[in-house]
């Protein structure tokens, strides 16, 4: 069947009119996906946010609960200067009232200059940091027992932790039995006294 001129005039606005027709539907459908992509991805971040909104929710119980239970024990510590800054006055009438009370000879101390420090069982103690003050003691003795008792009278009044580290003991001339109460031997010990500081962006220095 062979088409006229007049043929293809009359059948132009009806092919230009599916032709467009063409086009729209093309544009709907394009639309329509295009339309269901982005749905599909709101629904996606949505999903995410109430995700994060759940885990930010269970985390906060979470927290709470740590807060409560471990609140007390980290006010306790905070009294007994292991948390904050240190108390040397403190460790030092605390020797002075050992000394007193015990009828002691002289006591002779001094204390350096506090230093971060680390200790193999205390791997990660962030958002803390671990510090020390070495305490050097000479203690003249009537008999071994006195740097014993020392020790033991300090850890009994001063909650501060502190951990000796190193003690040296010298006798003092002969052998021979004392006539009166004068130290036979001498003691030299030191002391690493412990305490936690928060650290700045909970880094270790």
């Amino acid at each position: 069947m062979n088409l006229t001129r007049q043929d293809w005039i009359r059948l132009a606005l009806p092919l230009l009119a599916l032709l467009v027709a063409i086009i729209f539907a093309i544009g709907m459908v394009s639309y329509a996906q295009t339309y269901s992509h982005d749905l599909d991805q709101k629904r996606q971040q949505q999903e995410q946010q109430l995700m994060q909104a759940r885990s930010r929710l269970q985390s906060s119980g979470q927290e709470r609960e740590s807060i409560i239970k471990y609140l007390p024990i980290y006010q306790r510590l905070i009294q007994q200067g292991f948390i904050g800054e240190e108390r040397r006055i403190e460790w030092v009438d605390a020797l002075r009232n050992i000394h007193q009370r015990e009828h002691l000879f002289g006591i002779r101390y001094s204390i350096g200059a506090q230093a971060p420090y680390s200790l193999s069982y205390i791997a990660n103690p962030a958002p803390f940091s671990l510090y020390r003050s070495v305490m050097t003691l000479e203690l003249p003795m009537l008999h071994e027992g006195d740097i014993l008792l020392l020790l033991d009278q300090l850890r009994q009044t001063q909650p501060a932790a502190f951990l000796p580290r190193d003690c040296i003991i010298t006798r003092n001339g002969t052998l021979t039995v004392p006539l009166s109460l004068t130290p036979t031997l001498n003691a030299a010990c030191e002391l690493d006294w412990l305490s936690l500081r928060e650290s700045e962006n909970g880094v270790k220095p």
